[in-house]
């Protein structure tokens, strides 16, 4: 599959010439690892900072201080592993958050989101409910269907395949290859690949939206220039994906992204979100897509992976080891 991936990415880009000169070419590979997150701390009024205040917000993220935590020599005698959770072996060592705030325009940002001001998502009961189930599917193994989409390897977590992409721990690098007529995002964590057809204006891209009882994982994109621009809009998120966060999406949901190459090493990337279920207004999120030296990874999710053939055999020793009391 990633393979296919990528000879599809290297046939469009042989074809990359064909751009028209006025369009700013998207094609690279970017990123967007940062501390900065979604929504704002409670504790940050102000949505951007000096550079100063950045340097402190960042030495006291929780991320940063658990880096520096695992970084330091192992303790033995600590009983780390007494109380059995194998999420104890997940070091800071495998991680790749960064350790700035993201600079978004020159500015130093402390959280994607722009709008609402208070950066919060503006979440309805429903985003809250759905929030809470989906926080109990991390500690529920009845079968394979009942985990997370991306424990079963099926997109990546945390948002990082969009629509809009986030952040993630770690495997935050896109590839984006473009012609005249499409564009691909190869996601790196777990190998997503987002392939958007571009259309000569908003009704001919709407056109080219597959039917509504089609919800492809990733949801169901189409593009078109506006200016320097490139807007990406999404329906028809998988209802699975949708359910899952941590962007919510109901059937009735709308991303709207737009791609701007500001200088040769930034995407000045945002995203808008429309969806009367899951929040009580549209809002609004812009972040920096980063050059990023060297090449993309194949992330190999499934292959010698036995994760969830454990999970499962972990819950059922459980559970026979309950009954047996």
């Amino acid at each position: 599959m990633t393979r296919l991936f990528l000879l599809t990415a290297a046939g469009l880009l042989l074809a990359a010439p064909a751009i028209a000169q006025t369009r700013p070419d998207l094609t690279g590979v970017w990123t967007n690892t940062s501390v900065t997150q979604l929504e704002r701390g409670r504790n940050q009024p102000n949505l951007t900072v000096t550079a100063e205040e950045a340097a402190r917000i960042a030495r006291s993220s929780p991320l940063v201080r658990r880096a520096e935590e695992d970084a330091k020599p192992s303790n033995l005698n600590d009983n780390l592993l007494s109380d059995r959770n194998t999420a104890s072996g997940y070091n800071a060592g495998w991680m790749d958050w960064g350790s700035t705030l993201a600079r978004v325009k020159g500015e130093y940002r402390t959280s994607w989101l722009v709008d609402p001001a208070d950066g919060q998502l503006p979440e309805t009961p429903a985003a809250a409910a759905a929030a809470r189930r989906s926080a109990t599917r991390q500690r529920v193994a009845d079968h394979p269907e009942s985990l997370a989409p991306n424990d079963r390897c099926l997109i990546g977590s945390r948002g990082s395949g969009g629509p809009g992409m986030l952040n993630n721990i770690y495997n935050n690098t896109y590839q984006i290859v473009q012609t005249r007529d499409s564009l691909v995002i190869v996601v790196e964590m777990v190998h997503d690949a987002r392939v958007i057809p571009i259309a000569s204006d908003k009704r001919a891209a709407q056109a080219l939206h597959r039917p509504a009882e089609m919800h492809p994982w990733l949801g169901d994109s189409v593009a078109w220039w506006e200016g320097d621009t490139l807007v990406v809009e999404t329906t028809n998120v998988h209802p699975e994906q949708g359910a899952y966060g941590p962007i919510f999406l109901s059937r009735d949901g709308k991303v709207t992204e737009r791609f701007q190459r500001v200088s040769p090493t930034e995407i000045f990337y945002a995203f808008d979100v429309e969806d009367p279920v899951y929040y009580t207004r549209p809002w609004r999120a812009e972040m920096s897509l980063m050059a990023s030296p060297g090449q993309i990874y194949e992330y190999a999710c499934h292959e010698g992976n036995y994760a969830l053939e454990g999970i499962l055999a972990g819950a059922r020793a459980e559970e026979a080891a309950r009954a047996a009391r």
